[in-house]
């Protein structure tokens, strides 16, 4: 019931009925926190971005684009993995830059199996591959992006995409393996 009130209330947005925006933010709200929770939980105890702030942050930038035509919740929440990956890298690199010339290490990868700890670099690092992977497989990027920077199941991410959770997993295997070779040849 509360999917279809949502995909109503995204259809409404996309009419350009702003109040359906103030509506729609206690459907999702709870589902949004708890993919930042799940993000930033794993995050080393320094890091200054809150669940509530990332959250309040890419739900602005997902009703507050006039150009995005909502074709359900499954899209929603695919934009929304998008959003809070630009979030993070743009925060990452706003704390690169405050330690610029500072301790750069070489950054060691070891396999991606679920989200790993928040490093600068490597979300930096990671960001640009997906940009080159995004000219060779874009549906790659948006499940690496609903994975890691959405923190989504594998049985949620395959009903986002509406895909079975097994080519998910091997998807998943793939994308892996491709971000391991492009990140570590940086």
């Amino acid at each position: 019931m509360a999917e279809d009130e949502t995909t109503r209330l995204l259809e409404e947005l996309a009419g350009g009925k702003a109040q359906a925006a103030e509506v729609l933010l206690p459907l999702v709200y709870e589902e949004l926190r708890t993919l930042a929770k799940r993000y930033l939980q794993r995050q080393p105890s320094d890091h200054t971005l809150q669940p509530t702030s990332l959250v309040h942050e890419a739900y602005i930038r997902l009703v507050g684009d006039d150009r995005t035509h909502w074709s359900g919740r499954a899209h929603f929440f695919r934009v929304a993995a998008k959003a809070m990956r630009h979030i993070l890298i743009d925060h990452a690199r706003r704390r690169c830059s405050a330690k610029r010339g500072g301790n750069r290490r070489k950054l060691s990868l070891n396999d991606i199996h679920e989200p790993v700890g928040y490093q600068d670099e490597f979300v930096i690092a990671l960001d640009h591959a997906l940009t080159i992977l995004a000219g060779i497989d874009e549906q790659l990027v948006q499940l690496v992006e609903l994975r890691y920077f959405g923190g989504f199941s594998i049985d949620e991410t395959a009903e986002i995409l509406s895909i079975s959770p097994r080519t998910v997993k091997r998807l998943w295997q793939i994308a892996r393996g491709w971000l391991k070779r492009e990140i570590s040849e940086d």
